[in-house]
């Protein structure tokens, strides 16, 4: 049984479906995403009950490399999603939260809470997001134009 919480600085992320699209490996409606580890950490989370995986290495030569894959709900215990930018924080909530898929992160500071679950004489533990910092990369251009109005909000392009 896991009892505390995996907080990870600078986490390497992947397979992210944060808007819950329906996918090959996914059913309609499941937001998830992966935490991709070195050996030694995956190896320990492992023994301390998480369910870890492997991913098939493509070289023969080096070892499959493990990960976590994450849930996150908006159901009970809803997950803390802070989007940092240039400009700011910006708190994502279920309807924003698919932004994330698509962009181009920098850096992912992250809280993964255990679910220890029984059912039918089987055990195991699901990871759930508590919280996750998302710091997006910025093209050389974001502060250059950074402080030009935007024309489309608040009027038309007619209203000149």
């Amino acid at each position: 049984m896991v009892e505390s919480n995996i907080r990870i600085e600078n986490a390497k992320i992947a397979f992210r479906n944060f808007s819950g699209k329906e996918g090959k490996f996914n059913p309609a409606g499941r937001r998830n995403f992966c935490i991709i580890f070195g050996q030694e950490v995956g190896e320990k989370l492992k023994e301390d009950g998480w369910n870890i995986k492997y991913l098939k290495s493509r070289d023969e030569y080096e070892p499959d490399t493990p990960y976590l894959q994450v849930s996150v709900s908006f159901d009970n215990y809803p997950p803390r999603i802070v989007l940092i930018s240039k400009e700011g924080k910006t708190i994502l909530d279920e309807e924003s939260v698919s932004i994330l898929d698509w962009a181009e992160i920098q850096n992912v500071d992250l809280i993964v809470r255990p679910y220890n679950w029984e059912l039918n004489g089987r055990t195991g533990t699901k990871a759930y997001l508590k919280a996750i910092y998302v710091t997006l990369s910025e093209d050389e251009f974001e502060s250059k134009y950074y402080d030009v109005p935007d024309s489309g909000k608040g009027g038309t392009m007619n209203e000149c």
